[in-house]
């Protein structure tokens, strides 16, 4: 089969591998027809992430049908058509059953992580990959809901809102700040409304992003190359500061831009995957009572994000903005690496 392979920092290729064998009774093959590419796979790829060996199939997102099945597995049989989930669970740990599925503690890869794929084991940007703890890893799709809209289920949308929205503690009436209008930035808006924000900020320097951002149901949007950017976002809070942050970037000058722009009281919900230290002003910070919160997504939220895709309540397709074939996959990280000119949200890769 084919397959996106890392080479080490800076190096990819799409190549001829052996196909995926079950190894665990509990294991399921997956014939992937749909993939797309994250933010994450490109710090692997600048060598972000010493865990990720050469050699590894990269990619942690996909929709696909299932070609063979472990003797354990029950619920799930060949054919079914399935989201793969960028987190697997064995669903039997103390972790698991705590719904913290991004620290199962199951025996695949490296105990007490959840995200593998593309990182300690073969990922989904190939023809084929094999699926551990399928019956707790996988989600069989209802008819009607299309690849393209699955695929955003297998990691940005649960992490927009789980990492987002939950940990910040949106409220009914809050107001709400997202700063970085990309995927999982567009992931927090398009699912704060679901927990009652009145007033949904979208801060980003890029304006097609902006743009995008009020598609996805930003009632306020505001350009941070302007020397009045904060005026602008405490205007729209009485000048109190607003009550959630969500910090989607995972810089620190980002972050710094939410610890600003909090109310006394207030929530910092980092989402950002941050590849360098950040400073914490705690000197300041801990008399206006704000809380941090920050995490890897449990997917846990998957099923009802499913059924709200499924009766058109959130338009997931909306985030594919270029589309490619396997073959053109090295076309596709160009395109998702240069956003900035190209204007890409996601890119569906499908066979």
């Amino acid at each position: 089969m084919k397959a996106l392979v890392y080479g080490g920092p800076g190096k990819k290729s799409w190549v001829d591998v052996p196909e995926p064998k079950i190894v665990h009774a509990t294991d399921v093959i997956v014939r992937v027809e749909t993939t797309t590419i994250c933010g994450t796979d490109l710090h692997i790829l600048k060598g972000d992430v010493p865990a990720v060996e050469e050699g590894r199939i990269l990619g942690h997102e996909g929709v696909g049908t299932i070609t063979e099945v472990g003797s354990s597995v029950d619920s799930l049989a060949v054919g079914d058509r399935v989201i793969i989930s960028c987190i697997k669970s064995c669903g039997h740990c103390v972790n698991c059953t705590a719904g913290l599925y991004s620290h199962c503690l199951g025996d695949e890869g490296v105990s007490g992580i959840g995200w593998i794929f593309g990182h300690l084991i073969d990922g989904t940007q190939a023809e084929y990959v094999r699926v551990p703890y399928a019956e707790n890893s996988l989600y069989k799709l209802p008819a009607g809901v299309s690849d393209d809209e699955a695929v955003m289920l297998s990691d940005i949308l649960p992490t927009g809102f789980e990492i987002g929205v939950q940990y910040g503690k949106v409220a009914p009436g809050d107001v709400v700040a997202v700063i970085g209008a990309g995927p999982v930035g567009l992931a927090a808006i398009t699912t704060a409304g679901l927990y009652g924000a009145a007033t949904i900020v979208a801060i980003d320097l890029d304006k097609n992003r902006l743009e995008k951002a009020r598609e996805f149901g930003a009632t306020d949007v505001v350009d941070s190359s302007a020397s009045d950017w904060k005026d602008q976002v405490f205007a729209l809070t009485d000048g109190a500061g607003v009550d959630v942050a969500i910090e989607a970037v995972g810089i620190p000058p980002t972050f710094g831009m939410a610890t600003e722009l909090v109310r006394p009281g207030g929530h910092v919900a980092n989402v950002g995957v941050h590849g360098k230290p950040v400073e914490l002003h705690l000197e300041n910070l801990w008399i206006q009572n704000i809380n941090i919160s920050m995490g890897l997504v449990n997917t846990n939220t998957t099923p009802m994000l499913l059924k709200l895709v499924a009766s058109k309540k959130i338009a997931a397709e909306k985030f594919g903005t270029h589309h490619f074939t396997f073959d053109q996959i090295i076309d596709a990280y160009d395109t998702f690496s240069r956003a900035a000119e190209t204007n890409a949200l996601k890119v569906i890769i499908t066979r």
